[in-house]
């Protein structure tokens, strides 16, 4: 049996807590940040490259998945460096 009652909502509201001012790192040296060689790309198994600006990071992943290397990322060198070097082909 369907009935019209209105069913109260069980969540309480709480109040926001503060949040810490966003960063004070400009777009200008973000951008600046891709264009520095300081990205790699890692695959599943191990750093397929390195020491590239983000477009050629983009441009080494495209290249990879045409030849089915799957599991990239794109991440500094320094989170890198925890990864397996490539091992030559």
């Amino acid at each position: 049996m369907i009935t019209n009652e209105k069913v109260e909502d069980s969540i309480e509201t709480v109040p926001a807590q503060k949040v810490a001012p966003a960063s004070s790192v400009s777009i200008e040296d973000s951008v600046g940040e891709l264009s520095e060689p300081r990205w790699s790309v890692v695959s599943f198994d191990k750093r397929e490259a390195g020491g590239l600006t983000y477009p050629e990071a983009e441009a080494k992943m495209d290249e990879l998945l045409a030849r089915n290397v799957y599991g990239l990322c794109i991440v500094t060198d320094e989170a890198a460096s925890n990864v397996r070097e490539r091992i030559t082909d």
